[in-house]
């Protein structure tokens, strides 16, 4: 996060945290709104009740919807350097799917 750190109040699956963030207190309720809500669809669809089994299983959920995402973003990347046209288009593509399920 940036230099300037501020103090923002947040609620993720309905526990109050204060995170040290940037600049931008809503770039880090944005964050925590994603967290939550990933939270919230894991207790949904697994059943499961323990609050820290969740987070386990929402952090090992969003770390592989990232590492898929690298991945593929490095194969269309190898895919534009073979095609040598649209490159550039491509990689916007995938960055704004990346932003998108980063919740950015």
């Amino acid at each position: 996060m940036a230099d300037k750190d501020t103090l923002v109040h947040v609620e993720i699956f309905g526990q109050d945290y204060a995170v040290r963030g940037g600049d931008d207190p809503g770039y880090v309720e944005k964050l925590a709104a994603f967290v939550d809500d990933r939270m919230k669809e894991i207790s949904r669809t697994s059943g499961a009740v323990d609050s820290l089994r969740i987070a386990v299983l929402a952090a090992l959920n969003i770390a592989d919807e990232r590492f898929q995402l690298k991945d593929e973003l490095k194969e269309a990347n190898a895919r534009a350097e073979l095609a040598g046209s649209g490159t550039e288009e491509r990689l916007a593509k995938l960055a704004r799917q990346l932003d998108a399920a980063l919740g950015k």
